[in-house]
């Protein structure tokens, strides 16, 4: 059975093959969610975004999802939704990830950085 640990709680689980990474994390009392996205989310249905991680190995969660791939598809692999990733092998999440790039290193503002 795979191990899952959760980097910044220090917690590692071991789960089901094919488990799904925001259950394990709810189950085990870990907070995905950031203030407010803690009230108001889409309770796992991948349209909100908010359950965002960023994992050191992608290989071993299933497949992105058109939902992640919408939301996600800029940020990079390691960065996954919790709700639609299963766990297929071991894996470390880092929870609640600041992001990597600013909104100026969106691919939608490439021009404007050659420009400057």
């Amino acid at each position: 059975m795979p191990l899952v640990t959760f980097v910044k709680q220090d917690l590692t689980v071991e789960v089901p093959r094919g488990a799904n990474l925001r259950e394990v994390a709810l189950e085990n009392k870990i907070d995905l969610y950031a203030f407010p996205s803690n009230l108001i989310n889409c309770r796992g249905r991948g349209m909100c975004g908010t359950c965002r991680v960023r994992v050191d190995d992608h290989r071993v969660l299933s497949p992105r999802t058109l939902q992640e791939q919408n939301k996600l598809g800029w940020e990079g692999k390691e960065y996954r939704l919790a709700c639609q990733s299963h766990v297929l092998g071991a894996v470390a999440v880092v929870t609640n990830p600041r992001k990597i790039a600013g909104w100026m290193n969106h691919p939608t503002y490439e021009r404007m950085k050659e420009s400057a």
